[in-house]
């Protein structure tokens, strides 16, 4: 089975802090509006996470950019084991969602150029984060084996190890692999994608193992087939009752699981994991994860689709903000092409392209004008 992947741009951890650092204001108040406007979220797990949001914004705003190495791990070491007072699972996992979210939302919204590679330096920290997350919590809890504390880690885990692999994706092309790691991910050696055609109101297979079985499952969604007609994840230990006889036999079931692929309301199609035949139980706790499962797929397949049309208004490239941003703070020329790794003359030129697109006629006019279109916070 072939798979292919982008290549990305890397991104140092001076360029990311800068990032931070010039649209500090629009990625907070995103975090703001997701944080408020959630109501499953206890009001102490909002405090909490309100200031872990606040804590890592104020890290990156009030950072010097000139003291930083190309090492993000001791910076964000310090400031992990600063906030683990008043960090706790649920509170970490929380922070990290809204945080991606917000800056997901507000990349879209910009159609911000480099995207991907943002967002791959934001799950290689995550990636550490938790790791180092999780041998803090080991050792407070002094290596004890079986507890909620540490299922919610393992939990942590593998959804960083699917976030990591949907960010590194192509495309549809890569959704049989995608399956196949999922299978690996969640210990199930079977897992199937059943698409949904809302103009029609049909279901279709369309991957998974012994394919030419998977693509005869097709259909119109009717009142009979509760199982896709849920909107919910479903575990069926036994599932004659609910699944076709034909099918039974054609794909030697036993237990099964369905997950729907929704985003935004849009349902894509269900999941289906199980075990070829062998009949297992499914706790309550693993259905929540793989519905998260089903949630980030729905997440992959609706940004996958969209098309990105050109913005006819003034819209300035990463590298433009950037060099705005440093502009902003005073830093002349030699400085910007040493935080940033290009020549004086490469940053006249861009200089040079900021007065022509904002009609200025100086350095300072660049950063009058760029405040006044709110393109500086």
């Amino acid at each position: 089975m072939t798979h292919s992947f982008q290549s990305f741009e890397e991104m140092t951890l001076q360029e990311f802090v800068l990032f931070i650092k010039i649209h500090s204001k629009q990625i907070e108040e995103n975090t703001n509006i997701y944080l408020n406007l959630e109501p499953s979220i206890a009001e102490a797990d909002r405090e909490r996470v309100a200031m872990l949001l606040d804590s890592f914004l104020r890290l990156m705003t009030h950072t010097n950019i000139e003291e930083l190495h190309d090492d993000f791990r001791s910076f964000f070491k310090t400031w992990l084991q600063s906030q683990l007072s008043i960090i706790d699972t649920r509170s970490f996992l929380l922070f990290q969602l809204i945080l991606e979210k917000s800056l997901i939302t507000f990349m879209i919204q910009q159609k911000i150029s480099r995207m991907n590679a943002i967002l791959m330096y934001v799950l290689s920290i995550f990636t550490f984060l938790v790791q180092l997350y999780c041998d803090a919590e080991v050792d407070h809890k002094n290596s004890r084996r079986t507890t909620p504390e540490n299922e919610e880690l393992r939990r942590l885990q593998l959804l960083d190890k699917l976030d990591k692999l949907l960010i590194s994706s192509s495309g549809y092309q890569d959704l049989a692999y995608i399956l196949k790691k999922c299978e690996e991910y969640f210990s199930y050696k079977r897992c199937v994608f059943y698409a949904y055609v809302p103009w029609s109101n049909q279901f279709y297979g369309v991957i998974g193992a012994e394919l030419p079985k998977v693509q005869s499952m097709k259909g119109e969604l009717t009142g009979e087939n509760t199982v896709l007609g849920s909107r919910k994840p479903i575990y069926l230990k036994n599932p004659k009752n609910y699944v076709k006889e034909e099918h039974i036999q054609l794909f030697n079931l036993s237990s099964i699981i369905f997950i729907p692929i929704i985003q935004q309301d849009q349902l894509f199609g269900w999941l289906t994991f199980d075990q070829l035949g062998e009949e297992f139980d499914c706790t309550k706790d693993e259905l929540l994860l793989l519905e998260e499962v089903g949630k980030r797929l729905g997440l992959f397949l609706s940004r996958k689709g969209e098309k990105v049309e050109k913005n006819t208004e003034l819209h300035l490239t990463e590298r433009e903000s950037m060099i705005l941003g440093l502009l902003a703070e005073g830093y002349d020329n030699k400085k910007i092409g040493g935080l940033l790794f290009l020549s004086e003359h490469t940053v006249r030129d861009y200089v040079s392209s900021l007065m022509t697109k904002l009609k200025a006629k100086n350095r300072t006019q660049v950063v009058a004008s760029a405040f006044r279109l709110g393109l500086l916070s």
